[in-house]
């Protein structure tokens, strides 16, 4: 059955940046972009549904469609459940004018955030997703991270038939907790990141990972929680906080991606140092994170993908 529903967006934005914000590499094929439309498979109540959205009046007034379709698309349940999922996943509700008053005269970072105007700061869907990313992601390309992210998608996420083409939802903590480690090692992940997966998800499932706990805590009670989990340092940490838990004010300063385009964006002889970096991105507080997706986007522009 197929649903339809519309979702008022707080002016400005864009669709296409802020999805690319999220996706990150054109071979992720969990955040689905046709160049109009985004797609995902979610699971509501252990069914998959397919939402798909695309942006209308895109000038004053933006508003998003979403269509649904899948065996629940038509409960109110579901209906809500993702209403509040893509408000959260897609920052919908997040007033920028502050941040636009703060770097309209910046002469270091207000072309860029008038080329980009719109995007909103995207958020993973769950925590759980944030923490597996984390981990994808450290010391490996951002492209064989996603890969492998693409390849748990594959083997552990419910599946949807969408005319013919089996699509998957990114795997729950239900799905991997009761996979072995050499499973989850199948897929690309070295021996410690697949072990790490396996803690996670038995930590989100037996309630020792307090999620709820973790969204009350401060940058740096957070910081210090998360990086007592396995495989977790200080780049993982500040990751999940801004892509999981949407804490702006927090730039990934031990993100390598981050050191290039802050060396090319100041004109520095050499890469930033951690130090370094919370300082060149203070004058942006507290949208420091907001920053580092403006930057992602122009790393993205510069090499022609958007």
């Amino acid at each position: 059955m197929d649903e339809i529903f519309t979702l008022p967006v707080v002016s400005p934005f864009r669709l296409d940046y802020t999805i690319w914000a999220l996706r990150r590499r054109k071979n992720n094929s969990i955040d689905r972009w046709d160049e109009r439309q985004y797609s995902r498979i979610f699971v509501i109540n252990n069914d998959p549904v397919k939402i798909s959205i695309v942006q209308e009046n895109p000038s004053k007034q933006p508003e998003l469609s979403i269509f649904l379709n899948g065996k629940q698309a038509s409960s109110d349940q579901t209906v809500n459940d993702i209403r509040l999922l893509v408000q959260k996943m897609l920052g919908l509700d997040s007033d920028l004018q502050p941040f636009y008053a703060l770097v309209d005269t910046d002469e270091v970072i207000g072309a860029l955030v008038h080329q980009f105007a719109g995007v909103k700061p995207p958020r993973f869907p769950s925590l759980f997703e944030a923490l597996v990313n984390a981990i994808a992601c450290q010391q490996v390309t951002l492209d064989v991270g996603i890969l492998m992210l693409n390849r748990l998608a594959e083997k552990f996420g419910v599946g949807f038939d969408d005319d013919g083409t089996l699509l998957h939802a990114f795997p729950r903590a239900e799905d991997l907790a009761p996979i072995s480690e050499e499973e989850i090692k199948m897929t690309g992940f070295s021996h410690q990141k697949a072990r790490a997966i396996k803690e996670l998800a038995i930590g989100v499932v037996t309630d020792q990972i307090k999620q709820t706990e973790l969204e009350e805590m401060t940058n740096g009670e957070a910081v210090e929680y998360l990086s007592t989990l396995r495989g977790f340092g200080r780049w993982s940490a500040e990751y999940v906080l801004l892509r999981g838990l949407g804490r702006l004010d927090t730039f990934p300063g031990d993100d390598v991606g981050a050191h290039n385009n802050l060396q090319r964006l100041f004109h520095l002889d050499q890469k930033p140092g951690y130090e370094e970096i919370k300082k060149l991105t203070s004058r942006w507080h507290p949208y420091e994170g907001l920053v580092y997706f403006h930057l992602l986007l122009n790393k993205l522009n510069l090499k022609g993908v958007i």
